[in-house]
């Protein structure tokens, strides 16, 4: 009798785990989004690489770009600046893994896990803040002529500090908090306002430096306009035309307008490693940079040469 029951048992069992299966198929629940799973669809991109540029001192984790067009890179205990012919001009070891770029007039703003290293345009040490707090994982640094902001992951705050290095405010303390649940945390200024992308909530949030949210936009989904995953985007710059964004699980660099409108995909037909996002950077939205730790090679996009009008 126990011998039927436990077939009978497990009978049950294999029809359950079957009758999940069929509705789970059936309604799509795989959760496809966390995978980074999407129906085969290929959308037309009017953007190429147009050249890459590989790094040899080690793990490439960060790009910055200045008005000028010197490119600074971050990774594996260093920083390098190159010109805009791909031609080295200077490196800087580092006592720490750099984790993020910025630059700012004369300053390159190079931020570690716990600390923000200064250092002149000419590839001279000149300070270094922090640490600040216990737990902290520094993965977005940003700058202009009034502040220097960076974004804490481990703490899930943002700090605006004056450029003195004297602390301004703190955003994420109060009832407005935000939700990181792995460490991807951008910030960035413009006109004196906060970017700041909301990876847990799939949406970028807009704020004042003295901590009043003004606009958000950005809903999960897989659709072109939308952020895939647990947790995007994981990267993103400012560019004229709005946004330059980076996501992971579907890997994906897109360009979307200031109220979070799609505008067109740079590159969503790749074979970079879903799991894994490219930094961003660009000064003009015309060349965009994107830094693959992974190969720790730069792969700069242009827009495609239209074929001339017969």
């Amino acid at each position: 009798m126990s011998k039927k029951l436990t077939a009978l048992f497990a009978l049950i069992i294999i029809l359950a785990f079957i009758g999940y299966i069929i509705y789970d198929a059936s309604t799509g629940s795989g959760k496809s989004d966390d995978l980074g799973i999407i129906p085969d669809t290929i959308y037309d991109e009017s953007w190429s690489v147009d050249r890459t540029y590989h790094v040899s001192e080690g793990e490439l984790s960060s790009v910055a770009v200045s008005p000028d067009g010197i490119i600074y890179l971050g990774g594996d205990s260093f920083v390098k600046a190159v010109n805009n012919d791909l031609n080295d001009i200077w490196k800087l070891e580092t006592d720490q893994k750099i984790t993020s770029l910025s630059v700012s007039g004369d300053t390159i703003y190079a931020s570690t896990t716990e600390t923000v290293v200064l250092i002149s345009t000419s590839g001279k040490f000149i300070t270094e803040w922090g640490p600040y707090e216990s737990n902290s994982i520094i993965t977005s640094v940003s700058s202009n002529k009034q502040f220097m902001v960076f974004a804490d992951a481990g703490n899930k705050s943002v700090y605006i500090l004056k450029k003195n290095g004297e602390l301004h405010s703190m955003l994420g303390q109060a009832e407005e908090k935000f939700v990181i649940p792995s460490p991807y945390f951008d910030v960035a200024l413009s006109d004196d306002l906060l970017l700041i992308a909301n990876t847990g909530n799939r949406r970028m949030e807009t704020w004042t430096a003295d901590g009043k949210k003004l606009s958000q936009f950005g809903e999960p989904g897989t659709a072109p306009g939308a952020f895939c995953g647990c947790c995007n985007p994981a990267h993103f710059a400012v560019i004229p035309q709005g946004f330059v964004t980076a996501e992971k699980g579907i890997n994906r660099i897109k360009i979307l307008d200031r109220n979070g409108g799609f505008i067109e995909f740079v590159s969503s037909n790749n074979k970079f490693i879903p799991s894994i996002p490219l930094d961003v950077a660009s000064a003009d939205g015309e060349t965009i940079y994107a830094a693959n730790s992974v190969d720790s090679t730069i792969y700069i996009f242009k827009r495609k040469l239209l074929p001339p009008t017969p």
